[in-house]
């Protein structure tokens, strides 16, 4: 069963759609009456929980890892990480909705069970801003387990391509004046992924995608703290059935775990530590 919140003005209202089986991930972003969501125009990796969050607007990867399968450290038995880490899929473990008179919102808490063996605590906080429909997300992990492991986490926020038209581009902070076509790279599907610290404000960068025809010419802005989120990487696919665009702050360039660990960009989260993430939204 999901969590609708919802917020705007009359003429101009939206729905979030709070998935409570992968870690109150959002399923559907509805405004006025069109949701942005890709649905079923994804491509496929195999993996049941992927296709299951590809189809929403929004997913977590992490806290354990962020991309595809790789080795785990210290382990001679070939086993790897998860596709996308080990939160997605889990179900949430505690929900609270914002109480009367406060700004519409929903708390979570989810214990994930790590791909190294270790623990980790989930805690989220949705919640709109009343005066400029901003739909803001902090998220904290702390380390409840008995070993060190390195927190990684992207967050996909996943767009039906077929709202993209010929006016749609890909514009931000890291870009400085440049804007870019929605459909960058070769053939039917392109990926990118670069630092978004320089030309960020007070440590946010934002990103903007748009205009959308079907959203009478207005933009998905996303703003992100590059504290923890320090590159966006944004991807596309328009294979077959698939039709999609998305937009991907994330903690860790686009690099092997051996690489980055070489490179120093894999601190471990020692046990009773925390990590923090904060990332906002809206249509305008």
């Amino acid at each position: 069963m999901s969590i609708q919140i919802s917020g705007g003005s009359k003429e101009e209202s939206f729905q979030i759609l709070l998935d409570r089986q992968s870690a109150l991930d959002i399923g559907a972003f509805v405004v006025d009456g069109v949701d942005l969501s890709p649905g079923t125009a994804i491509p496929s990796d195999g993996d049941r929980r992927i296709d299951h969050a590809l189809q929403g607007f929004f997913f977590t990867c992490g806290p354990d890892h962020i991309r595809h399968p790789e080795p785990i450290e210290g382990r001679d038995d070939g086993q790897t990480f998860p596709l996308h880490g080990s939160l997605c899929g889990t179900p949430v473990g505690q929900t609270q909705m914002s109480a009367p008179g406060e700004p519409p919102g929903c708390t979570a808490q989810t214990d994930v069970v790590l791909a190294n063996g270790g623990t980790a605590r989930f805690s989220r906080q949705w919640s709109v801003n009343a005066d400029t429909a901003e739909v803001t997300l902090f998220d904290r992990v702390t380390n409840i387990g008995d070993r060190p492991f390195a927190p990684m986490l992207m967050y996909h926020m996943n767009i039906g391509g077929w709202l993209a038209g010929n006016e749609t581009q890909i514009g931000g902070t890291m870009f400085g004046d440049e804007k870019r076509p929605w459909r960058f790279g070769e053939g039917d599907r392109g990926l990118f992924c670069l630092p978004a610290a320089p030309g960020a404000e007070d440590g946010w960068a934002q990103v903007t995608l748009g205009p959308f025809e079907a959203l009478a010419g207005r933009s998905l802005v996303v703003r992100f703290s590059t504290d923890t989120l320090a590159f966006l990487q944004v991807w596309r696919c328009q294979i077959g059935a698939a039709n999609v665009i998305g937009i991907e702050p994330v903690s860790h360039r686009l690099a092997k775990r051996t690489e980055l660990a070489a490179a120093g960009e894999m601190p471990m989260l020692e046990p009773g530590g925390t990590i923090e993430y904060a990332l906002a939204f809206q249509i305008r």
